[in-house]
């Protein structure tokens, strides 16, 4: 297998070995490792240790981003850039993928298709789930190609080039189109409920309302499961409620 496909498949499980001393630290040196043993090949056997030990070091930002820094670090390691930059660029490039990362996926396409299953799921049952998960999936593996191409060419300058990029436009639409898919999927879920469901589902569908409502509002809650994904949700039980008893 060639360095980029073997650390192109290794960002899909950049979590795997997720720790709170290095939250993606090993997991991106992992996905760094075979770039990091194609470019050094002829580095002595203590500057690849360096360079490994640096791509495992501490790292923080949004997982299908992460490529990002594995390709940008394996350039500047490349082109002899001394550790304590690389180590600086790291720690400077967290934050921003972080941030795109969350409004791009988590903020944007993962509540969009979500909104799209739902609404979808009225008409074609439940093949609109793994259609989805397909879809999610493929998105993901472009994101993570095209952003370890992109600090793969830039290097250091890989910043400036993820500002000048599609990405911070994306990850903004990406937050109105999943408001409109949410938008579009509330009415035709209630309106897949209402006509479908007898007084029994009626029932459990007030309930798991209840529920929700109760738990969206307990401060433990608050922190960790916003009320977008609870309501998410609550559509997806009362989709379950009706086809069960159909």
């Amino acid at each position: 297998m060639k360095p980029r496909s073997e650390a192109l498949l290794r960002l899909f499980a950049v979590q795997a070995s997720y720790t709170y001393e290095r939250m993606l630290g090993i997991g991106v040196g992992h996905a760094s490792a075979p770039l990091l043993r194609d470019v050094l090949s002829s580095r002595s056997a203590r500057a690849k240790h360096e360079a490994v030990a640096r791509s495992a070091d501490f790292f923080n930002s949004h997982p299908y981003l992460a490529g990002v820094a594995v390709g940008a670090e394996v350039k500047a390691e490349e082109d002899g850039v001394s550790g304590e930059v690389i180590t600086r660029l790291r720690r400077a490039l967290s934050g921003p993928l972080g941030a795109l990362g969350d409004q791009l996926v988590w903020a944007g396409w993962v509540p969009a298709l979500i909104g799209i299953a739902l609404a979808a799921a009225s008409w074609v049952g439940i093949w609109a789930i793994p259609f989805v998960v397909v879809l999610h999936n493929v998105l993901r593996y472009r994101v993570m190609s095209w952003g370890l191409d992109l600090g793969l060419r830039e290097g250091l300058g890989v910043g400036a080039a993820l500002h000048r990029s599609w990405l911070p436009r994306v990850a903004e639409d990406a937050q109105r189109v999943a408001a409109f898919a949410i938008g579009l999927a509330v009415p035709i879920v209630a309106w897949h409920v209402l006509a479908h469901a007898s007084r029994s589902d009626a029932e459990i569908t007030i309930a798991l309302g209840a529920l929700g409502v109760t738990f969206s509002l307990f401060p433990a809650t608050r922190t960790r499961v916003t009320g977008l994904r609870y309501g998410l949700a609550l559509l997806a039980a009362c989709m379950v409620v009706v086809w069960g008893t159909k």
